[in-house]
């Protein structure tokens, strides 16, 4: 069973993700560091995994970034871009690598 500060704190990652979301892809304008964002995701995540409930359609766990801003062109890459997936650390590197 989910307490209601769950529900709420789920609820207001979620509010503080978006916001950071569309800072960043639609303004151009991040307001908190990337290591700020992992966090408060990562804490969704664990949120979401603990309390499947929890999950909602328009959760940022549930999509890739945001809106995207018009001030860019399109481009098509050659080769795949692969993320570093939050790598924090060089043995954290060295595992993606290998």
């Amino acid at each position: 069973m989910t307490s209601e500060h769950t529900a709420t704190r789920a609820a207001e990652l979620r509010d503080q993700i978006h916001r950071a979301n569309y800072r960043y892809h639609a303004l151009d304008d991040p307001e908190i560091a990337d290591a700020e964002y992992d966090t408060l995701v990562r804490e969704l995540i664990a949120l979401e995994t603990a309390h499947p409930e929890l999950v909602t359609p328009d959760s940022p766990t549930q999509r890739v970034g945001g809106p995207v801003s018009g001030a860019f062109a399109p481009v098509a890459h050659r080769e795949r871009m692969f993320s570093l997936d939050n790598i924090e650390s060089a043995a954290e590197l060295e595992s993606w690598i290998s």
